[in-house]
């Protein structure tokens, strides 16, 4: 049996998903198992398209994948390549099982790059359990703001089996980017911050004791509730609490930018804490959405 490693998502978090196979003798067949989705489901025929456009003669086997563990629902396309290199290179004595392996295949072999690839990365980044992973070259540009990863980017299926192969082999990288914020350092960790204010308690004439009572908040992450007359400055007091806020350390940066990143919103890594501002009439369902099964 091989097995390299990959990931989904549950919720708002990045599992880690071991993609297991066995080539067993019998009438040859392909079946995925483990709770896959039908995107990875077609897969199969990506991944068997991709192998014989390369010279691979795809084994007359009884194939079967797993993917671990086997209660977690997977989803995404980005379990392509990891398929592919597990019938590619099944007659390899190397373990591959510290290998992250992400990307979708084209029907020659090309590995694209895959949406839910940069949040996955960032959640696996957060929680610390990702050391070196292959990637899409497409995707290293953007993934170069993800610290304490090791990345090897790819182009094709092909020098992806080269690096299994040969560990050893120099592939495209690009250097990590620093946080370019001012900070100062607590006991050998980083705090950034920003000091550009955009919206300044300066703003709020009066209300010397809500705001009095918003930095006592802000300084203790405690929670506050105003209440008062409409336009007496309660939303205006909101909105600039994050301003005032401590600063952010790069894990709490990270974590913004993954959820910057599942709305679809291009991270931009900056140290200012987040702020959403639903109507006080909102109901679960337009906040999260009909149908969804984050809460």
């Amino acid at each position: 049996m091989k097995m390299v490693s990959c990931a989904t998502y549950e919720g708002i978090e990045a599992k880690v998903v071991h993609v297991e196979s066995t080539l067993t003798k019998g009438l040859p067949s392909f079946s995925v198992v483990g709770m896959a989705s039908a995107s990875i489901n077609e897969a199969k025929e990506r991944v068997k398209s991709a192998l014989l456009s390369n010279e691979f003669s795809f084994p007359p086997k009884r194939i079967t994948i797993n993917l671990a563990p086997s209660d977690l629902k997977k989803e995404g396309s980005q379990f392509d390549l990891s398929m592919a290199l597990l019938i590619a290179l099944d007659y390899l004595e190397n373990d591959f099982s510290e290998w992250f392996v992400f990307g979708e295949l084209g029907l020659d072999g090309m590995v694209k790059e895959n949406i839910q690839l940069y949040p996955i990365l960032l959640s696996l980044a957060n929680q610390k359990i990702i050391n070196k992973a292959i990637v899409p070259y497409e995707s290293l540009e953007k993934l170069s703001n993800i610290p304490n990863i090791e990345f090897y980017g790819v182009k094709t299926l092909n020098e992806t089996i080269d690096l299994l192969r040969n560990p050893s082999i120099v592939l495209p990288s690009v250097e990590h980017k620093k946080i370019e914020y001012p900070n100062y350092t607590i006991e050998n960790e980083a705090y950034y911050y920003d000091d550009n204010y955009s919206e300044d308690f300066l703003d709020v004439k009066g209300q010397e004791i809500a705001k009095r009572a918003a930095l006592i908040c802000a300084a203790g992450f405690h929670n506050i509730l105003l209440e008062g007359s409409p336009g007496c400055g309660k939303s205006m007091i909101a909105q600039r609490l994050r301003y005032i806020l401590p600063p952010l350390s790069s894990d709490e940066i990270l974590e913004i930018a993954k959820l910057d990143a599942l709305e679809a919103i291009e991270p931009k890594f900056k140290p200012l804490r987040s702020f959403r501002a639903p109507h006080h009439s909102s109901t679960t369902a337009s906040i999260f959405g009909g149908g969804c099964h984050f809460h």
